[in-house]
């Protein structure tokens, strides 16, 4: 029986880590740092958030599970309003494909990854290079934390990638987990 096809989500703007229990990673969205999205005429930041949601559905494919990590609603700086769009478009172009959902919080992705709910960008690309070398996340911790939702989500289907310790499989009984999936029975 070949395991189910989880894909990991770590939506940004600028870069949107996705990961794949296939064996890779990409890192995608608005790249042009001379005119950042924020700074763009209405009409055009509409048109460059369309085509950031297209770059970062396109990359997904149809998964048997998708990971999301939920919005980090303390965090400061510009496009709030923008990151809230493009996730809940990820999230509602999902449902509507029928893909099933999993959501994780920062601290649980965190906990999963390192067996604490708090940890610096450099532990989790560390955690992540050991526990899942053969995902090449090039050290970008975009991509890390999209292998760490991807993983968790295949631990959870109960088709785990690797063992984990019980303190770090905590994050997965914390986590938020559509109804059981009939391909991982």
């Amino acid at each position: 029986m070949t395991p189910p096809t989880v894909i990991g989500i770590d939506t940004s703007l600028t870069a949107t880590g996705i990961a794949s229990s296939n064996g890779w990673c990409q890192v995608v969205g608005w790249t042009d740092k001379k005119r950042p999205l924020t700074k763009l005429s209405h009409p055009e930041r509409a048109t460059a958030l369309q085509h950031v949601r297209t770059l970062v559905l396109d990359t997904i494919g149809r998964p048997d599970l998708a990971v999301l990590e939920t919005p980090a609603l303390s965090r400061s700086g510009g496009g709030g309003h923008e990151r809230g769009w493009l996730w809940w478009e990820v999230y509602n172009t999902l449902t509507a494909r029928d893909i099933p959902i999993g959501l994780m919080s920062t601290n649980q992705r965190m906990l999963y990854a390192t067996g604490k709910g708090t940890a610096t960008k450099n532990l989790i690309v560390d955690a992540v290079a050991r526990r899942w070398p053969d995902w090449p996340t090039q050290g970008d911790d975009n991509a890390a934390d999209a292998v760490v939702l991807m993983a968790a989500g295949r631990d959870w289907l109960g088709h785990p990638i690797t063992p984990m310790p019980q303190a770090h499989r905590a994050a997965i009984t914390k986590a938020t987990w559509p109804e059981p999936i009939a391909s991982a029975a």
